[in-house]
């Protein structure tokens, strides 16, 4: 059994937003992205964003850089043009960010098996991505959908949970058991590192070491956990977006206090560590 590690960079994320100077094309984002050994780039459209996205594919296949897609759909058909674009695309895998947002867990389920069941039909897996503003808006009623989903899997973005509940550390036994229930359902991780205020905070401060230890520690649960699942050949596919601004916080002068592809870098570092130390036991053996 052969298990891989693939890195991903938004692309999101490569936008830099700032006040008077034009972004990079589009290209040249992606040019940077295959240089720096990505395996490949995320796209997060919404339905109208389509077509530009497939206008990407010779890019990316020029670059050989594989896509990703988080899916944003307002409702609940609009899932189903954006697994077209990402099948067109050859996506890896698509994260939903749904817009859909019942007010209660058991008003959620409908939803959900709907688009489980319109992802059927493609060859890559379907995940719900933890996120605010989204359809697992919350960590409690993200517990209670999965409760009642069983086959329901996850995209851990834990940024926008710690932020949701304001989680204190040291973490508390519950709070611990709470977030290795969503690592135990998650098939792939997002790197941001969030404290319970913010939801995007510079890695090398001081004041955040206790935060970065955290997020560390749980990359590590979640790759151990994944790695423990798998019968067969398989790959996991983690994601790095430090997003631009108001993600990234900015000073008075409306420029970041931090380099966001240099902290991508060393995240990526980071997760690449964590998985060659999960394989020494395999090695051992």
């Amino acid at each position: 059994m052969t298990l891989t590690l693939d890195i991903y960079q938004s692309l999101w994320a490569m936008e830099q937003r700032i006040p008077g100077q034009p972004e990079e094309a589009v290209e040249i984002q992606l040019s940077r992205i295959a240089d720096a050994g990505y395996a490949g780039a995320c796209l997060d459209p919404n339905v109208d964003e389509i077509d530009d996205c497939l206008r990407l594919k010779p890019a990316f296949e020029d670059r050989g850089l594989n896509c990703m897609v988080n899916a944003f759909p307002h409702d609940v058909a609009s899932l189903k043009p954006l697994l077209d674009m990402a099948a067109e695309m050859n996506a890896i895998q698509v994260n939903v960010i749904g817009g859909v947002m019942p007010l209660t867990p058991a008003e959620a389920v409908p939803v959900v098996n709907t688009w489980l069941s319109m992802a059927q039909p493609y060859d890559f897996p379907l995940l719900l991505e933890t996120h605010r503003n989204g359809t697992l808006n919350d960590l409690f009623y993200t517990l209670e959908v999965l409760e009642a989903l069983p086959e329901l899997r996850l995209c851990a973005d834990l940024s926008h949970f710690v932020v949701d509940r304001e989680l204190q550390l040291p973490m508390n036994q519950t709070d611990a058991q709470y977030f290795s229930t969503i690592l135990d359902r998650s098939d792939s991780f997002q790197g941001r590192i969030s404290n319970n205020q913010q939801i995007q905070i510079a890695i090398d401060f001081p004041q955040h070491r206790e935060w970065v230890t955290q997020y560390r520690q749980w990359w590590a649960q979640g790759i151990r956990g994944w790695r423990s699942r798998q019968h067969a050949d398989a790959t996991l596919n983690f994601l790095v977006e430090l997003g631009p601004p108001a993600y990234a916080i900015t000073g008075a002068d409306q420029r970041e206090l931090s380099d966001r592809w240099h902290e991508g870098l060393q995240i990526r570092e980071w997760v690449q560590e964590i998985w060659a130390e999960c394989e020494t036991p395999d090695t051992a053996a």
